[in-house]
């Protein structure tokens, strides 16, 4: 039983990493946008011109990845893939 109580929590553990770094670059994303934007604009851009935008569009894009991983695991591979997969791989591991 302990076992499985320190299991849950290094899983939990790791969750909790890729969260954070989930908000670390939430945060980098939001401030170096906004720097590359205000620059354009005080450089002479129209804040209606497209081209200030590009960066913070794809870049927003890897962000929606990058979140999904985090908040939707199971949208892609189903609810409990990446357990059984585990289990899969240790019972390869355990008949070597």
């Amino acid at each position: 039983m302990e076992n499985y109580s320190e299991i849950k929590y290094l899983e939990a553990k790791r969750k909790v990493k890729q969260l954070k770094g989930f908000y670390t670059h939430a945060t980098v994303y939001v401030l170096v946008n906004l720097f590359l934007i205000a620059r354009k604009i005080y450089h002479g851009k129209s804040i209606f011109d497209i081209d200030i935008y590009w960066t913070a569009l794809f870049w927003g894009i890897g962000l929606l990845v990058h979140g999904s991983s985090f908040f939707l695991p199971h949208f892609f591979l189903g609810k409990d893939w990446e357990e059984k997969k585990i289990r899969d791989l240790m019972d390869e591991e355990l008949k070597k």
